[in-house]
């Protein structure tokens, strides 16, 4: 034993730590995969369930849709529109889930966040692995969303992947990006307050994150055009919007890059700082 510790390398000894502690939230989520797929699945299949397949079946149900008008203005209809956004809203409520709910028991009573501190990693790294694990989640968020938003709008949806990189890219990014936003939720907040947190702060940046029309339809709501732009989930949804279905408007692929990278650097690097300051305080 001696003779190994010698040997190795701290980056691997690191290496060998944050892989263990993965593959045990690996082992757990498996476990939990049911209620994790009910978890993801309720909300899209509820909002797609109504508003693409029994409005459109009913006597003017497209008139009772304000925007079935946006997304005929647009160039396409609402479930064209709306694919790229709802599995904005799984990556984010995945990603945030995954981080922020955890976090408000292990800083809880049982302090159970002590046992994990105790791995053979730097303090850190233990915040870095619950955002790169909770991604891991967003993504397979994505991928269960997609045929559902895909299948079930009784109205065709129009999507078409003109570059398969920039999609992995967008998805990577984004499901980062919920991982590093719920970090920084849990660490942010007192563990009882964390329910008022989904319904003061999550709910309305999702509402106005893009997630049911494109950004460039707020134009004529000049000042609400600029202030969504401090959303992070606005990105997401334009990235999966250029990815999916390039033929909507959208932001220019580069700058929704550039801004969700910006957004996992800012967002990584305060969760971090709180999820020090907790661990330590």
């Amino acid at each position: 034993m001696t003779t190994i510790s010698k040997t190795t390398s701290p980056a691997t000894q690191y290496l060998r730590a944050f892989l263990g502690m993965f593959l045990r939230d690996l082992h757990v989520l498996r476990r939990e995969i049911f209620p994790f797929i009910i978890r993801i699945v309720m909300n899209p299949l509820l909002f797609l369930f109504v508003f693409t397949y029994i409005m459109p079946h009913m006597s003017n149900g497209a008139a009772m849709n304000p925007t079935q008008g946006m997304a005929a203005n647009a160039g396409a209809n609402f479930s064209t529109v709306l694919l790229p956004g709802l599995m904005a809203v799984a990556i984010m409520f995945s990603g945030i889930a995954a981080v922020a709910l955890p976090l408000a028991v292990d800083f809880g009573s049982t302090r159970e966040i002590d046992d994990r501190v105790m791995c053979p990693l730097p303090t850190a790294m233990v915040a870095i692995e619950k955002i790169i694990f909770s991604a891991l989640q967003s993504v397979i968020a994505a991928a269960i969303v997609f045929p559902l938003a895909y299948y079930i709008p009784s109205t065709p949806v129009y999507a078409h992947v003109t570059s398969w990189p920039f999609l992995i890219a967008v998805v990577v990014l984004a499901s980062l990006v919920a991982g590093a936003l719920g970090l920084t939720i849990g660490t942010s907040v007192k563990p009882a307050q964390i329910g008022l947190i989904f319904g003061v702060v999550v709910m309305p940046i999702t509402f106005l994150g893009c997630v049911y029309y494109p950004w460039k339809a707020l134009g004529a709501i000049k000042w609400l055009q600029m202030g969504v732009l401090f959303n992070p989930i606005v990105y997401m949804s334009e990235g999966l919007r250029a990815a999916l279905t390039p033929s909507l408007p959208h932001m220019h692929p580069a700058l929704i890059l550039l801004m969700l990278t910006f957004f996992l650097c800012l967002l990584t690097w305060i969760g971090t700082r709180g999820f020090l300051r907790r661990v330590i305080g």
